[in-house]
């Protein structure tokens, strides 16, 4: 068995090559003259491996563990561990089309003369675009590998396409990157987190912002970059800090002047935390192609926040609570008769949501109009309201199948019918939903679900008609959680806080990151029934029959007793 220790060994081994480069972003005005960096254009600071060749003598066994060790030399196309390969087999072997990160490994003996099975403990899936899958432990994934003696030495002549490298190698050899895409409105930019090789991440994030969203996004996010514009030539060189990216001429000149400054805000966006990138260039068959701001054209909102105040119940009706303070929401008819539970507000109008006391009722209510029931089910999770107004909540429906509902209270008139949608995503097919939480921007939603006992936290798309009705959940992503979590909310546009809320016992809060395999547990507390986040990691609170509590450091605060389960908009 190959030992994780193995591994670390080699990881101890890496050179260094640091190159100081520009940093920033900006919009260009001339053709800029200097020194290039071609398509390695990254982190100066990424390490370089320099692998083991081939040792005289090896076993078959000992081949197979090299080669893959060998995997984390990828400068100039992995020459090392070609030299593990046939002749032919070096020729047709394509290393960049998916990476396999395991936790342990070893080669065991296949059935057929001289073929091999490496069995992996897999812990990672990058594919060629980025787009990693993360497996929890235990999960198995065998590759069959073929040998053949040349000249009298094992060499492997038959292997899948890819590499499979220790999970410790993989994370210093590749970074999470955001590539950014717009909701279909082009208001807010959303993250649409990739894996790459950190020295090689200018082109490689340029490929994929060009192949289109992740599948989880596919059709939540718009790009401004049309389907079929690819790059003109197989590299994005970096001149005095301008990301020169030459783009397919027909689809560039096609584009409209807004379109052209979407795309270069985009690649800005995608290209903001690339040390040697400060600014970007369209280019068409490599003449530089002026994009003019003529103010049409807002730049994204990039993480989007909310608002400062949270709704919250006291003494049995919605309040508000804001600085420690407790006050009536404005112009909102008392609710106290329906026992409101799990309160919700639009963060776009006044518009509040809220279930009754048994958690089977979903009400809104609107300023100066009373409260209107929404819809009745067995057991319903607490609204979530997106940026367009809709109210999101989950149960099941009349079949026991879970079933996620939208409706939109704001602006339909009293007594008549309100605009709602129901749908039944396949991937929750015998799942219960303990959570459902629109992202800010409002294309992506975070969903803890259960099923057999074990709890899942996924990410998935929201999928809309072009009027903004939401018509259909994508196949979501999972982030691994150490706790089976029943509630979270979002922090920030790339991480959620879950926890599994208890009045008797000590909770443990997450952060789960779209761009880190490794939740950061944050400090225990007793009691800890709910969870509200306001903009950022530091403005997380806690409800116990203690009181409200705000995390601070290390630790938690007590702020105020009295109101119960507080909610930022949202």
């Amino acid at each position: 068995m190959l030992r994780p220790g193995r591994a670390r060994a080699i990881v101890a081994l890496l050179v260094m090559l640091m190159v100081m480069l520009a940093s920033c972003a900006q919009i260009p005005r001339s053709g800029p003259v200097g020194k290039s960096k071609d398509e390695g254009a990254g982190n100066p600071n990424a390490p370089v491996f320099f692998p083991a060749a081939p040792r005289a003598g090896s076993s078959p066994e000992t081949v197979i563990e090299d080669f893959y060790m060998a995997g984390s030399g990828y400068e100039d196309d992995y020459p090392v561990a070609r030299q593990y390969l046939t002749q032919a087999q070096s020729v047709t072997w394509k290393p960049d089309k998916r990476a396999i990160v395991f936790r342990e490994a070893q080669v065991v003996k296949a059935a057929g003369e001289n073929e091999y099975l490496y069995e992996l403990d897999l812990a990672y899936s990058v594919d060629a675009d980025g787009v990693a899958t993360q497996f929890p432990p235990g999960t198995k994934e065998t590759i069959p590998v073929t040998l053949e003696q040349v000249e009298g030495e094992w060499r492997i002549s038959k292997v899948p396409d890819g590499t499979a490298i220790p999970e410790e190698t993989f994370k210093v050899i590749y970074g999470a990157n955001p590539i950014y895409f717009y909701d279909p409105t082009f208001t807010y930019a959303v993250p649409d987190y990739r894996w790459f090789i950190k020295k090689n991440t200018v082109k490689s994030m340029t490929s994929a912002l060009l192949a289109g969203p992740a599948p989880y996004l596919r059709g939540a996010v718009v790009s401004a970059f049309p389907s079929g514009m690819k790059l003109a030539r197989e590299s994005v060189p970096v001149v005095s800090g301008a990301a020169q990216v030459d783009l397919s001429a027909k689809e560039l000149f096609d584009a409209s002047a807004e379109d052209r400054q979407r795309m270069q805000n985009q690649l800005a966006l995608t290209f903001r935390n690339q040390p040697d990138v400060i600014n970007v260039q369209l280019r068409a068959d490599q003449d530089l192609v002026r994009v003019e701001d003529n103010g049409t054209v807002l730049p994204p909102v990039l993480d989007k926040s909310v608002p400062a105040r949270q709704i919250a119940v006291n003494n049995g009706d919605l309040v508000r609570y804001e600085n420690n303070r407790v006050t009536p929401l404005p112009d909102i008819q008392s609710v106290a008769g329906l026992g409101p539970r799990s309160p919700a507000e639009s963060p776009v109008s006044q518009t509040a949501a809220f279930l009754n006391g048994d958690k089977t009722t979903l009400y809104s209510i609107e300023p100066g109009q009373p409260a209107r029931q929404l819809t009745t089910r067995t057991t319903l999770t607490g609204p979530s309201f997106s940026p367009n107004d809709w109210v999101w909540t989950a149960g099941p429906g009349a079949t026991g199948a879970a079933e996620v509902v939208a409706y939109k209270p704001t602006g339909s008139a009293p007594g008549a019918g309100i605009p709602s949608v129901t749908m039944t995503p396949a991937w929750l097919t015998g799942r219960t939903v303990k959570d459902f939480r629109v992202s800010r921007e409002g294309t992506r939603a975070l969903v803890i679900s259960e099923a057999n006992g074990k709890s899942a936290v996924q990410v998935t798309g929201i999928v809309r008609n072009p009027d903004g009705v939401p018509k259909d959940l994508t196949v979501p992503i999972t982030l691994l959680s150490n706790s089976a979590a029943d509630q979270g909310a979002w922090v920030n546009g790339s991480t959620v806080a879950v926890m599994s809320g208890s009045a008797t016992s000590t909770v443990v809060p997450e952060l789960l990151s779209l761009e880190s395999g490794e939740p950061q547990q944050l400090a225990p507390w007793d009691g800890l029934t709910s969870i509200s986040v306001g903009n950022g990691a530091e403005q997380i609170y806690g409800q116990s029959d203690a009181g409200i509590f705000q995390r601070v450091g290390n630790g938690w605060e007590l702020q105020l007793k009295g109101p119960t389960e507080p909610a930022f908009p949202g």
